[in-house]
């Protein structure tokens, strides 16, 4: 890069603005990271924190001595990108835009005639061209002639996060009519995908019609797991079989839907609107799974009551720690409603500090338990030996919510076999 490249302020430092940050730093930008948390922003001076991800670890560490500098206050920059959460709020069914509109307001304090803004926090359709916009012209400038604001969102997969940031394809989107070339050529630098371009809203709309999609083929695939039980079939294999059709792709089911995205993004398509939508029977069907697989263990232990249960996994996917969304602490949380004198969880990636449980070793969850239930797709259960469940437990039940382990072989050994 040269003397005459843009500078960079990156607004929101958590899941995908310090990755975001971090990029564009190692890309040879001079990057601002600004995060209103101040014990956030120390560590990070520090270098007291730890990435999940090794590459991307060592790949933030690698910014931060060269090209990324973790500031107080955000700074003058020609390019703004905001990265900071939208939670849904479910009691008031709406999504929660207070921290895009804070962070409008640090970004209104620094412009100057000719920057651009750049939204990626996931969003209603419409709050680019609206809301923020409105914060953002108290500056007096206006987002049609004197500053460029865009949309662009980000679509990182935890576990994944360097490879899609820098690979995925892009959708860019202006407000009012605004120029895409510099928002595409500061993504063109980095990014090997294909950059599209958009207006705001359409790009907004397409990020959260993409994870509604997905949803609604997972809740799809989860309900045939349900009616495949009431016929006393195998699901997978039925699921296997429909497949072999060239225009059939069914996914595969399991214990419900965690992550920040797929289980929330979708609601903010009802942001304001009162349309019937498919959608939403969707959220309903993929957030029953927990009750279905409760459901499964308490017609195999006959009573809940007074039993001992251990769930294999709390993360909400394989091979990664977070917990956001997961079913798993749903499954929890209602197992001891229905009177389970003892429950167990572990998980080789998450650690205590990370949930309102105690987490115990695999061998230690098993011990004396009446049922186990395999919740998360680590890749470490794939090997599991059915001798260590059947040396430990004094049931025999194990509910496998993903179809990770031989039925046949897990049978032979004694154990009484439930798949979702």
């Amino acid at each position: 890069m040269t003397e005459t490249e843009p500078r960079i302020c990156v607004h929101g430092l958590g899941y995908v603005g310090l990755p975001m940050a971090a990029v564009l730093a190692n890309s040879g930008y001079e990057v601002y990271g600004f995060d209103v948390d101040p014990a956030h922003r120390s560590d990070l001076t520090e270098g007291s924190f730890d990435l999940e991800e090794p590459d991307l670890d060592r790949f933030v560490r690698r910014a931060l001595e060269d090209g990324l500098t973790i500031v107080s206050q955000p700074q003058e920059a020609e390019f703004h990108i905001i990265c900071v959460p939208t939670p849904y709020d479910k009691d008031l069914d709406r999504t929660d835009l207070s921290y895009v509109e804070a962070a409008g307001k640090t970004v209104a304090e620094q412009l100057r005639e000719g920057d651009t803004v750049i939204l990626s926090s996931t969003v209603p359709p419409g709050t680019t061209a609206g809301r923020l916009r409105e914060v953002l012209e108290e500056s007096g400038l206006s987002a049609s002639e004197d500053i460029t604001l865009g949309y662009s969102p980000e679509t990182v997969l935890p576990g994944n996060t360097l490879t899609e940031l820098r690979e995925n394809d892009r959708i860019i989107g202006t407000v009012a009519g605004g120029p895409t070339d510099r928002i595409v050529a500061l993504y063109d630098s980095f990014v090997s995908g294909d950059v599209r371009t958009a207006d705001a809203t359409t790009a907004e709309f397409v990020k959260l019609i993409q994870n509604a999609y997905r949803d609604t083929n997972i809740a799809f695939a989860n309900e045939i797991a349900k009616l495949a039980h009431e016929f006393e079939i195998d699901s997978r294999e039925a699921i296997a079989m429909a497949n072999e059709h060239p225009r059939v792709e069914i996914l595969r089911p399991g214990p419900g839907v965690g992550g920040h995205c797929i289980p929330i993004d979708p609601l903010f398509l009802n942001h304001g609107n009162d349309i019937p939508m498919l959608i939403e029977t969707a959220r309903r069907v993929n957030d029953g799974m927990p009750e279905f697989v409760i459901k499964l263990l308490s017609a195999a232990l006959s009573d809940l009551e007074g039993s001992r249960v251990a769930l294999l996994g709390v993360a909400y996917k394989g091979g990664v720690s977070d917990v956001r969304e997961t079913p798993s602490l749903v499954i929890a949380e209602e197992l001891l409603e229905r009177g389970v004198d003892e429950l167990r969880l572990t998980d080789p990636y998450v650690e205590s500090d990370d949930i309102d449980y105690e987490l115990s070793s695999l061998e230690e969850s098993l011990n004396d338990v009446d049922a186990a239930v395999l919740v998360t797709d680590h890749p470490e259960y794939g090997a599991l030996s059915p001798k260590t469940f059947v040396d430990r437990m004094r049931g025999n039940v194990i509910i496998d919510t993903r179809a990770m382990l031989d039925e046949d072989r897990w049978e032979t050994a004694g154990i009484n076999m439930y798949q979702v």
